[in-house]
Parts: structure tokens; sequence; C-alpha cells
């Protein structure tokens, strides 16, 4: 099991990132969740199988179809599976 977290950067707010975000994590039975920061990024954390982990993160790169990606930066941590879900917060 892996857990990361994320600070995904580019046009990311405004375009339903995190709603299609929480899709794809659900899609990949992911739990953790994902928020607007006020420098205009999205940050998640996401858990869950390695691969599962590993096909959310090459998602992220290239987000919803409205958003525009210019950088990501994943920093693994170590699981806890202490979420339940994917949310937004």
């Amino acid at each position: 099991m892996k857990r990361v977290k994320m600070s995904i950067i580019g046009d990311v707010q405004g375009v339903f990132f995190r709603h299609f975000a929480k899709k794809e994590a659900d899609k990949l039975e992911l739990t953790g969740w994902c928020r607007n920061e006020s420098d205009g990024s999205v940050f998640a954390v996401v858990e869950g199988e390695d691969k599962n982990v590993d096909k959310f993160v090459r998602w992220a790169r290239d987000g919803s179809e409205l958003a525009t990606v210019e950088n990501i930066e994943v920093t693994d941590e170590k699981y806890t599976g202490l979420e339940k879900e994917f949310e937004i917060r």
C-alpha cells in the first residue's frame, strides 16, 4: 500500500479538477482528499494500492479536460490507512 501527497500546479482551479480527481480516485478505489490552495494549485493526499496510486499520479499529470497542468510535485509518505474515502475539501 502507498500514500503520496501531491501539489498540482497550473490552471487547475475553476476547471472541475477536484471533481474529476474524485471520480478518478473512486474508480481506482483510492482514499484521501484534495483541496484548492491560495496560490492557485491543488493539493492532494492519496492512499491505496501501489499500482492504483501510480495510475492516479499519471492521470493528475494531464488532469481534467479543461485543466492545464504545468507541474506536479509528488512526495511519498508512510501509508496510514486512516482515510475511508476520497473527498473534496
